[in-house]
Parts: C-alpha cells; structure tokens; sequence
C-alpha cells in the first residue's frame, strides 16, 4: 500500500518529479566521479608499477628512475651481487638514452632502452618477438608510423647527435625484430627496445658498464621491505624504492586531485540532499489538508512518514542509477584530457571504475534521500490535527 501511495503521489507531479530526478542524476555523476577520481590513479598507478611484477626500482643516489642523466656505474657487478641475494629472484638493468634514425630526408627520434630481454619488465611484444641479437630491436607501433618501417625491415640508427658538426655518433645498422607496447611511454611516445650490450656500445665509452636503473622482483613469500634495506647496505651508491614508497611520493605529489575530489563530492551530495529536501517540503507542504485527514482517520504518524520518506529515497534511487550510467560517460571524457597531459603513461587512468566505487556513491545518496524526507515529513505529520483542519477549511 505504501509503494502504491508514493507511486501515486510522484506521478502526479511527473514534470516536478522528472526535474528532480535529473538534478540528483547530475549530482550522483559528479559524485561517482570524484569518488572513481580520489582512488582511480592511485589504484592505477600501483597496477601500472607491478604490471610486471617488479616491487624494487633502483636508481641512482638521490634521483628517481630516469629523472635525470644520471647512470650507475660498475653495472656487472652490481647485477651478480643482487642476482645472489637468496630473496631476489629477478634482476632486470635497464639503459635510457635516444636513437636517432635518419629516414626520406628527416630524422626520426626515438627513446631507446637497452635491457635483456629475459628479464625485462619495460613492455610487451604484440607481434614478432623480442630483440636478442646484437643488431635487433623492438619498436612501437607509433615510431614504426613515423619512421615507416615493418618488422623485418632494417635501419641506420645513431645514439647521439653533434649539432655544431651536424653528424651523428654510434650509427649501427639494426633489425626490426618485433612490434612492442611499451608500458610506461606516454601516448604517442616513439619507443625503441634493444639488447643493454648494444645500447652501450652505441652511446660510446660513457656508457661502458653504466645502466640508468635496475627493476628487481623479490621472491614469492619475501618481505620486499627487508629486500630493500639488504640492497642497500650492499649498493649504497643507488637510491632503492619500493612500490609502496613510489605510490607515497605519488600521493604526495597529487594530494590536491583527492582534496579536489573530496571538496566537489561532498558539494555533490549537498546539493542532491537539499534538492530532495526542498521537493518534499514542498509536497508536504502541498498535501498537508490530505496528512491531517490521514491523521484524523487514525493512520499512524509512522505511517504517514514511511510514505514520503519512501518518496524522496525512490527520487533519490532512480537519479542515482541515471547518475551511474552519467558518470561513466563523463569520466571517460574527463579521462582522456587529463591523460593528454605531457609524460603521463599512457596506461594511467584517473578515473578508474571499481563496483565498490559505485555501491559508496549509490549508497551516500540513498542514505541522503532518507535522511532528506525524515523532517519535513514529521513535521507534517506531526502538526495539530483540529487546527490544521479547521485552517484547511477556511482555506
């Protein structure tokens, strides 16, 4: 009886009551969103650094894995000695540098990463295989566009460029071997992928034994914060961070995208409580000869306030729902700008939809729309009934 009643009650007012429900669709969206955005990079970003499975990156003292030219010397050894820690189980040395290839009349520039291939954690190969020989490489899809090149096809590459004598230094002829996806590039960063040896050998005696960083997967069942600090002691001279740490500076670093978040979510839910609010004040309002005859008949005040109580939950429920679907269109167009921005890996989502996400938004405004009908609809039931007929009648 009670369903049937608020039924009645919202479709006799379908313009008022469609108003309504689109204000809380707009509300539960931009609340949907703030909720996907103060976790979704987070979340993503953490996905993004264990793709792989590499917990450690180790980087040259004082500096963050290829933030600045900075290398780390005696690169061998430092290799075999963390190859030989027991909790260790993958030690992947990594160079950064650029290859420069001179294609129809223009140069097309490439950031190059020299690794072994059978411990590296930079990519993935979507066709082909990976670069093992000497003069191979594996490229991604947006240098094989630019360049022209097909797998199988070979280039002159160099490592560096004199600008003052206007040539090229460390040119060697190599093999597309494979197409790549690089995992942490930015969208349409041109990226090559060759073997550590030869990349070295490119860039010349500067770079003889160096890597610009190390990723290490500790052991299944190890404490990679015990990882961390034996690594240290062993190789003072690299700065070691772990997932966990990486994802703090990270927060450190975005702490205003969550305090934004918070700010328009709440705002978001304000003004979805006050919209809801002011409908059912109204519809009291408008109804109260009906409430005080409903009294005067012996109704329960319960009763009466269960009804619109239920009310302003259905206006609340079925804007939500209108709001999930809004939301989602709006976080994908939100996410491809701010993804745009310059360095940001492409694999990054700020808005990252979890069920979880979406259950917290539903429910806060489910709670908000009951909240929202508890007083005003008290109140009305809760004024004098001779009065209020006696006032209705001369009305």
């Amino acid at each position: 009886m009670l369903f049937r009643l608020a039924w009645a009650t919202l479709t006799s007012h379908r313009a008022r009551t469609l108003l309504a429900i689109l204000g809380v669709a707009v509300s539960a969206a931009m609340l949907l969103d703030m909720v996907m955005l103060s976790s979704g990079m987070r979340s993503s970003f953490k996905s993004l650094l264990l793709a792989r499975g590499f917990q450690l990156r180790l980087a040259p003292k004082g500096t963050l894995p290829l933030d600045t030219d900075a290398t780390i010397g005696n690169a061998a050894e430092i290799t075999s000695v963390l190859r030989a820690m027991p909790d260790v189980e993958t030690v992947s040395p990594v160079l950064g540098g650029q290859l420069h290839v001179p294609r129809d009349g223009k140069t097309v520039t490439a950031t190059a990463l020299g690794g072994d291939a059978a411990s590296q954690g930079d990519y993935e190969i979507t066709s082909g295989r990976e670069p093992r020989g000497a003069d191979e490489i594996a490229a991604s899809d947006d240098f094989l566009r630019v360049a022209n090149l097909r797998v199988g096809d070979t280039l002159s590459a160099a490592a560096g460029y004199d600008p003052q004598l206007r040539t090229f230094s460390g040119t060697r002829q190599l093999r597309v071997v494979g197409r790549a996806h690089f995992l942490y590039m930015a969208a349409e960063q041109r990226a090559v992928a060759l073997p550590l040896e030869t990349l070295q050998a490119m860039q010349g005696q500067a770079a003889r034994d160096r890597v610009s960083f190390f990723m290490v997967r500790a052991r299944q069942g190890a404490n990679v914060d015990s990882v961390l600090q034996r690594i240290e002691r062993a190789v003072p001279k690299v700065s070691a961070i772990s997932t966990e740490s990486a994802i703090r500076q990270i927060d450190q670093r975005l702490s205003y995208f969550r305090q934004l978040a918070f700010i328009l979510g709440t705002v978001s839910l304000v003004v979805g409580f006050l919209l809801v609010t002011t409908l059912v004040t109204v519809s009291v309002n408008e109804r109260l000869g009906e409430i005080v005859v409903m009294r005067a008949i012996g109704v329960a005040r319960g009763r009466v306030v269960s009804q619109i109580v239920l009310e302003g939950s259905a206006i609340m429920i079925a804007g939500a729902v209108l709001g999930l679907g809004l939301g989602l269109l709006t976080a994908r167009y939100l996410n491809s700008i701010l993804a745009s921005f310059p360095g940001l890996p492409a694999a990054i989502d700020f808005f990252l939809f979890e069920p979880r996400d979406a259950w917290s938004a539903l429910g806060m405004l489910v709670a908000a729309g009951i909240l929202a009908g508890i007083y005003p609809s008290w109140r009305g039931a809760s004024v004098p009934i001779a009065t209020t007929l006696r006032e209705e009648a001369v009305g």
